[in-house]
């Protein structure tokens, strides 16, 4: 990632690179958490970009620096406009810039949507592994049938080779059918039943992954859920801040995640402290923390999404591409020193 020639990946390339790699993708989230943990990153916090005519719409710049084997820095820029399935187009688009971080040069550009969804879904999977009390899952719920959940799912089955029946709610019904023909034809031997409200949801597993465009709280009770079951609370504003107060919270960063009113955030207003959040999910895998607080609460992990994990699966997709030749490459893309010109 040291000479003047730039890569572009394009989505379908980034996806071919990425397909049946999900083992590798795990293990790149796991090293930047680390890597964050022990400050070998720098992280500042994401800027969102928002529009007054359309609150809904918005565009979040998450720029980040990776050491400790990666060495190198990068951009995310990642639209979020819910409208979008209605246009038959994706919810999420995303680029993704990397540098080097040893002369801040741009190496590579590509489609970061699938990547942004990757590493998402590898982090519900390895908070999934760190925190379930079992160890082992064979029954998954879900709530929001999107394409975050649907990665979520393929990554929970390599986590857990014997999951075999998910539970989904969509307040759209002819969402949840649609994930569940995917899920079919994705799982042949996976059992997909549609849930007719969120409460029988909650109620069929232990394991729950929230994945939804709430833009505040909508879930205000949580005693349908067995005692000790875990709630990856990815979309970070499903839970009321109440109930927030009253789980075992695991986050990724406890200054990024006390932000831009997530439930997280609105949990610290209301009690005017961050006491509340037991560690993060780096304290737990290197075993600074116990994996649960006690075997009845409710774990929830509410990960902000921080751009390191964008960076070390950028990386992972960088090294793959000029291994297959794959992408455009472009020679000499920037200019000569000024000096020579």
């Amino acid at each position: 990632m040291h000479n003047d020639n730039l890569l572009i990946l394009k989505g379908e390339e980034v996806l071919q690179l990425l397909t049946g790699r999900e083992q590798e993708v795990i293990d790149s989230v796991r090293s930047a958490y680390l890597a964050h943990a022990l400050g070998q990153s720098s992280l500042p916090h994401s800027v969102f970009l928002r529009f007054p005519d359309a609150p809904a719409n918005r565009i979040i710049a998450l720029p980040a620096y990776l050491s400790d084997g990666f060495e190198l820095a990068g951009l995310k820029w990642v639209s979020s406009f819910p409208s979008n399935p209605e246009k038959h187009m994706d919810r999420a688009s995303a680029v993704l810039i990397l540098n080097s971080a040893r002369t801040g040069r741009p190496a590579a550009v590509m489609e970061g949507s699938i990547i942004s969804a990757k590493r998402t879904a590898a982090s519900a999977a390895l908070a999934a592994q760190y925190l379930s009390p079992t160890g082992e899952e064979d029954r998954l719920s879900l709530v929001g049938c999107g394409l975050i959940n649907f990665e979520i799912t393929r990554f929970l089955k390599v986590v857990y080779p014997r999951l075999k029946n998910v539970v989904v709610f969509d307040l759209d019904p002819g969402r949840a059918g649609q994930f569940r023909t995917k899920c079919r034809q994705a799982w042949p031997d996976l059992e997909v039943e549609v849930a007719g409200d969120i409460r029988t949801a909650l109620k069929a597993s232990p394991l729950i992954s929230l994945a939804t465009t709430a833009g505040e709280p909508h879930i205000f009770d949580l005693s349908d859920c067995s005692p000790g079951s875990t709630v990856l609370h990815i979309s970070l504003r499903d839970l009321a801040p109440e109930l927030i107060l009253s789980c075992d919270n695991i986050v990724d960063d406890v200054d990024h995640v006390c932000r831009a009113q997530t439930s997280v955030h609105l949990a610290e207003q209301l009690a005017g402290r961050r006491e509340f959040i037991r560690c993060t999910l780096a304290d737990v895998i290197r075993g600074d923390a116990p994996k649960r607080r006690d075997s009845e609460s409710i774990a929830v992990f509410s990960p902000f999404g921080l751009g390191v994990l964008d960076m070390a699966v950028g990386k992972l997709v960088y090294d793959l591409g000029v291994r297959d030749n794959l992408g455009l490459f472009i020679d000499s893309f920037l200019p000569e020193c000024w000096l020579d010109r």
